[in-house]
């Protein structure tokens, strides 16, 4: 397999028919493949959608699990100093 491309798996799932149709619908509108409407839908879900939040939520609870975390006062003391400074240089 050439290095540019990405190793892919088969995966076979059950779809509502009515979720198909409007991959169909929108594949024939821009005269692409189903399945590349398909994957394009998946990878914005991972990258952008809630599959990212997921993701980050995961982790951000991981990091929090091994003890890297900020205390929250902490993190107001930063937020407030943060409001001092904007403060101040609109004063200015």
């Amino acid at each position: 397999m050439p290095d540019d491309q990405p190793m892919t798996s088969h995966v076979s799932l059950r779809v509502p028919n009515d979720v198909v149709e409007a991959f169909d619908r929108i594949a024939a509108a821009l005269e692409w493949p189903r399945s590349w409407v398909m994957l394009r839908a998946l990878r914005q879900y991972l990258d952008d959608g809630e599959g990212r939040e997921i993701e980050q939520d995961t982790e951000s609870i991981a990091e929090l699990d091994r003890g890297e975390s900020v205390p929250f006062e902490e993190v107001l003391n930063r937020l407030r100093e943060r409001v001092a400074r904007a403060e101040a240089a609109s004063k200015k």
